[in-house]
């Protein structure tokens, strides 16, 4: 049994989307941040992005895998989103 003092706080890094863009126009950029963080507040590292209403031949979805498998192996956890997107971007990487 593992026990922390009161002082220290375990923080949770997380992976998630954080919104930018217009208004009816989204763009998400995917962010390493502590998860008491606002949505689009402060985050550690910009690991990619994903663009839902990307049109013609522009690029819909970019993912660093090697900073996302950096983060993955450091404990950071994915929001279900985010591991859609991961999960829709490795088979296209297979394909």
């Amino acid at each position: 049994m593992v026990f922390f003092p009161a002082n220290e706080r375990i923080t949770m890094v997380v992976i998630r989307l954080a919104r930018g863009g217009a208004k009816k126009r989204p763009f998400y950029n995917m962010v390493v941040t502590d998860s008491r963080n606002r949505r689009d507040g402060r985050f550690v590292e910009r690991i990619g992005f994903y663009n839902p209403v990307a049109s013609g031949n522009a690029e819909a979805l970019r993912i660093s895998t090697d900073r996302l498998t950096y983060w993955q192996q450091n404990g950071a956890q994915l929001s279900p989103t985010v591991a859609r997107l991961v999960k829709q971007h490795a088979a296209k990487q297979a394909a």
